[in-house]
């Protein structure tokens, strides 16, 4: 993609020339500096002395009879560099009463800087000049206002009258008379209007690229692109000190211009509005979602027909058959507030998914963990089927839902209504937990996948399984390096029915050093390899301590 060409400043002005077009001026030459009529003229002064650098400001058309500058012609050149660099618009000069012609090598800096230099016709006053050029500026400034919040006004009725996004970018592109979106932070458009296929012409631009707007992108005036060929302006979407995204208007059935950026700036603003709005009311149903779901985990709902009831208020159906599927994301390095933003990205893109799927799908986002109760496509009769089904739900959850990002799912059997919510979050909260320490990653975990770990977590009393590995692990139980690697190859001789030659395969270890790791394990455990007794208790000591391991990991709240 081609780099944006560099946008002109966006001011409240005249050009220099349409300042060139009131009538005292319609006899002034331009001898240099051609390029730069675009400069736009917010003010006027006159130089009647020659140090006047310290009294001008930027946009100003600076008028001269030359009296100042008589003595000191060959300065002109440095002159102009100066008065270039504070921004002003140009230099409109009396030529022949004290200076017969202007030095070459003035003109030859202006036409390089793209700086004005403008000779005035002799039989014009200053007073004229300023009269109506400051009239035509102040005239064009007051326009300019009374547009402004005319637009922001129509803008400001859509969120009052219940309109959202959809609506301002529908007038936004109305007004330009081309296509308009508004795109947030990630890069995704949430609304778009004017034409089928926004999204591609704003990928290629860059625009879709997610983060904090360019200086390019940030609102100074209209961008232009040679690939894609493009020309459109785009604001920034702040709220205080937060950033939600950008809005973007292209050319379209008339050429956009820098003026056009006021009514880019009131969407901003009003889709600013529109935004916080409709986070403050997620907020607070996201509070009521979260305290009836508590109250349901927590068995303080009693009666089913009040859950429904409950449940249809936040449009959820609870009363068919239901798998739960928990989501919980690794944590990574990030800071607390960059993870925090993650975590929402991806609680916002899951439930879209899920809603997508489901209209009436709970998604509730538990700090570290979201819960996701939906539709179970199978009949609840606990079979593979079923197993199968509520498996390719949390599938394509999880290759919908930030595919890139390391996520745990776990699922639980089918239940048949709100008050069996309970122990099917418990189920889909060991299937994350011990799913996760089998595969020893993220993935998708059903809790009919667990085997000997679902029958584990049946035993209510957690001191009796420690009780039962301490005592069939005996030293190995304990809380070491030295346990935990030995420990380490008693599970792999298990695994492997005791191959000595496999499991220094596996371990990467010497023949004979597997051999005396075996000798001593024998000695702290007992004769499993010839006992079978021993080794199923074994193999399930060892399954209790990952299975506490697991659980040991923070429950989120």
């Amino acid at each position: 993609m081609a780099p944006p060409a560099s946008p002109p400043a966006l001011t409240g002005g005249l050009t220099v020339a349409q300042a060139l077009g009131v009538s005292t001026l319609r006899d002034a030459v331009v001898l240099a500096g051609a390029s730069g009529l675009d400069r736009v003229v917010q003010r006027l002064n006159v130089m009647e002395v020659p140090d006047i650098l310290p009294w001008v400001k930027p946009h100003e058309l600076l008028l001269t009879t030359a009296y100042p500058l008589r003595d000191a012609p060959g300065g002109l050149a440095d002159l102009v560099v100066q008065l270039d660099a504070r921004g002003l618009a140009g230099l409109a000069i009396k030529v022949g009463r004290y200076l017969d012609a202007l030095p070459e090598e003035m003109l030859r800096r202006a036409d390089e800087l793209g700086f004005p230099i403008v000779r005035l016709p002799d039989d014009v006053g200053f007073d004229d000049i300023l009269n109506q050029v400051l009239t035509d500026v102040l005239n064009q400034q007051a326009a300019r206002l009374a547009r402004s919040e005319a637009v922001h006004r129509a803008f400001l009725s859509i969120v009052l009258s219940g309109g959202g996004l959809p609506e301002i970018a529908a007038d936004l592109s109305e007004l330009l008379a081309g296509p308009a979106a508004i795109v947030d932070t990630e890069g995704r458009i949430l609304a778009e209007a004017g034409l089928d296929a926004v999204a591609p012409l704003l990928r290629q631009a860059g625009l879709l690229s997610g983060g904090t707007l360019t200086p390019a992108d940030s609102g100074s005036g209209v961008v232009s692109t040679e690939d894609p060929p493009l020309r459109y302006l785009t604001a920034p979407i702040s709220a205080g000190t937060r950033h939600h995204g950008r809005v973007v208007a292209l050319e379209g059935g008339r050429p956009l211009s820098g003026e056009d950026l006021l009514a880019l700036e009131n969407a901003a603003t009003v889709a600013a509005l529109a935004i916080t709005k409709a986070q403050a009311v997620a907020a607070v149903e996201a509070k009521f979602q979260s305290d009836f779901l508590h109250d349901l985990l927590n068995g303080r709902i009693d009666s089913s027909d009040d859950a429904l009831t409950r449940a249809a208020a936040l449009g959820w159906d609870l009363g068919r058959p239901l798998v739960l599927v928990v989501a919980e994301p690794e944590q990574g390095p990030s800071p607390a507030a960059e993870a925090r933003q993650a975590h929402q990205r991806f609680s916002a893109q899951l439930a879209a998914l899920a809603r997508s799927r489901d209209p009436g799908a709970a998604v509730v986002d538990f700090s570290s963990e979201v819960v996701v109760i939906t539709s179970s496509p199978a009949d609840g009769a606990g079979g593979v089927d079923d197993r199968e089904a509520a498996r390719a739900v949390a599938a394509a959850l999880a290759a919908g839902a930030l595919p890139d990002r390391a996520v745990s799912y776990g699922v639980s059997r089918t239940v048949g209504g709100p008050l069996e919510i309970a122990a099917a979050y418990g189920q889909a909260r060991k299937a994350v937990r011990i799913g996760r320490r089998i595969r020893g990653g993220p993935g998708v975990a059903h809790f009919d996948d667990l085997g000997t770990f679902r029958l584990l977590s049946l035993v209510d009393d957690p001191a009796e399984l420690r009780a039962f590995a301490d005592e069939a692990l005996g030293a190995l139980a304990e809380p070491t390096p030295e346990a935990a690697d030995l420990r380490e190859t008693l599970q792999v001789l298990l695994d492997t029915n005791l191959n000595i030659a496999e499991s220094a395969r596996r371990l990467h270890f010497h023949y004979n050093t597997l051999r005396y790791r075996l000798d001593k394990l024998q000695r702290l455990v007992g004769p499993f390899p010839d006992d079978p007794h021993v080794r199923l208790n074994l193999l399930i000591a060892l399954q209790i301590l990952r299975m506490r391991d697991a659980h040991a990991e923070p429950r989120p709240g």
